[in-house]
């Protein structure tokens, strides 16, 4: 099942006030804020990359699809709640060192 496109604008209703876009991909949705890669839509559910910093959240895992790493699961119905974890775990994963990419 895909992500819909009611679900789509919901979810971006949800984060306005904060510099967050998406990008859409087979079906579902990938998101950034501010340039950073932080979670997708999934089957209508919005995931988000786990970190050590949004641990503390008590946020469940859930896995995005089959064969993914588990993300978790963000209650988006609580906008100023969903737009904090947004805010730090975009803050904590910007602050990563970069992978080295071989030539």
């Amino acid at each position: 099942m895909a992500t819909s496109k009611s679900f789509l604008e919901y979810a971006m209703e949800q984060f306005s006030g904060i510099d967050v876009t998406y990008r859409p991909i087979m079906g579902e949705y990938c998101l950034y804020c501010r340039g950073v890669l932080f979670g997708g839509l999934y089957d209508n559910r919005v995931l988000v990359k786990r970190t050590v910093g949004n641990a503390a959240y008590g946020m469940r895992e859930e896995i995005p699809y089959n064969g993914a790493k588990p993300m978790y699961y963000l209650d988006i119905d609580d906008a100023e709640n969903a737009r904090a974890i947004v805010e730090s775990t975009t803050a904590e994963l910007a602050a990563l060192p970069k992978k080295n990419k071989k030539k």
